[in-house]
């Protein structure tokens, strides 16, 4: 017997760009991101319904802008607008959708695919335009705090299948990303403060000066105002980008995702929760329970703890959900089967991110599911607690 064996490299350009305005024609930014040597770059745009509704003007102003410059850009048809949201993540419709848009336009592998819409519909998205072709240019321009901060600028793609999340999908980093701040100004608070998780994960296992400004700016965020918001979503996707770039594990081959910090169990709370409880405060949640988990370990020492937790509460998020209470047949916490969901996503070993110190994560590979208990019941009490102050004050 005999085999041949090579090492196949291939590299990526991750580029992120952030901007205002993306599609007033004086911005020249997305024509030169779609220019190519030969003849109008084609592209079919998709875009999230919530934001059609709450920017009645923008579908118009998208065809506006390629109509601006026909010698380099065509559009293929006015944008499809399709529901944003986990529900559009439910099943394959909607990308079996784009495939036959993909062929009735022909959309080939030198044209793009560009979704505009929350972290939910870029990852259905980005999986068609993974899978049409084997791989069709994806242009993401994510339209929340969330997707411009961490989802958006990632390489996943996928959809949930089985009652598990991105149980379906695809690593393919896209051709581009771009962050209009301008987007933002019609989301819901709920939806503006959702993002501020993911900055507060990213920091709390990669950058303490962050964590602090984070600290410094919590007032002004809890009041979305636009300047702290901004720095924000810089600086969580610059460390978002930084570790796709350099951890040498950008696709996950291995058995750790350092970037789910808190994830194991907010993966099974949107799921318990019908995905009444968006990511951003499942992350929260998720964050909490491994936070006072860590302490109740002897990882973490409590003054930090209680430092990450009012920053939470100081952000506007509520750290306890009655899901975390939610029993199988046999008398069993449903959100710990999260922990085997999480293993078995990976293959391996069950790793799990947890904390050491602000700034300091570090990798375990066992949990004590009597601590875990005790953590989610220490949770309850910290939010009756809250509640009861709350009550007082009013």
């Amino acid at each position: 017997m005999s085999s041949i064996e090579r090492t196949i490299r291939v590299s990526y350009e991750h580029r992120v760009h952030f901007t205002q305005s993306v599609f007033d024609p004086s911005n020249l930014l997305l024509k030169d991101v779609l220019a190519g040597p030969s003849g109008p770059a084609k592209a079919l745009i998709v875009l999230d319904e919530s934001l059609a509704l709450a920017q009645p003007d923008l579908p118009k102003a998208i065809e506006h802008y390629f109509a601006a410059f026909p010698g380099s850009l065509k559009l293929v048809c006015p944008p499809l607008i399709i529901e944003g949201g986990e529900r559009t993540k439910n099943s394959y419709f909607h990308v079996s959708e784009i495939h036959s848009q993909v062929e009735r336009y022909h959309i080939d592998r030198h044209s793009y695919i560009i979704c505009i819409g929350g972290g939910a519909l870029l990852d259905m998205v980005g999986l068609a335009a993974a899978t049409a072709h084997r791989g069709v240019r994806h242009i993401r321009i994510p339209t929340t705090t969330l997707s411009q901060d961490d989802s958006g600028v990632g390489v996943k793609n996928g959809i949930n299948a089985f009652g598990k999340k991105n149980f379906i999908g695809a690593f393919a980093p896209p051709y581009a990303v771009i962050n209009d701040f301008q987007l933002l100004s019609s989301l819901p608070e709920r939806d503006k403060r959702a993002g501020y998780v993911e900055a507060v994960k990213v920091a709390l296992i990669r950058d303490h000066d962050f964590f602090e400004s984070l600290e410094r700016d919590a007032a002004a965020l809890a009041q979305f105002e636009p300047a702290a918001m901004q720095r924000l979503i810089y600086r969580c996707a610059e460390l978002h980008v930084n570790h796709i770039a350099g951890s040498g594990d950008p696709f996950e081959f291995g058995s750790a995702r350092p970037l789910d910090f808190g994830h194991w169990a907010a993966h099974k709370l949107e799921q318990l929760s019908e995905y009444k409880i968006r990511h951003g405060e499942a992350v929260a949640i998720g964050i909490a329970l491994d936070v006072i988990y860590a302490r109740s370990i002897g990882l973490l020492d409590a003054p930090a703890t209680n430092r990450i937790l009012n920053l939470l509460e100081k952000l506007g998020f509520e750290l306890f959900a009655n899901e975390l209470l939610n029993l199988d047949a046999d008398n069993q916490f449903i959100v710990l089967q999260g922990l085997e969901e999480f293993r078995e996503h990976l293959g391996g070993q069950l790793t799990i991110t947890l904390l050491q110190a602000i700034g300091q994560g570090i990798e375990v590979h066992e949990v004590s599911l009597p601590k875990m208990l005790d953590a989610i019941y220490e949770l309850q009490t910290r939010h009756a607690q809250t509640a009861k102050k709350i009550l007082l004050a009013g």
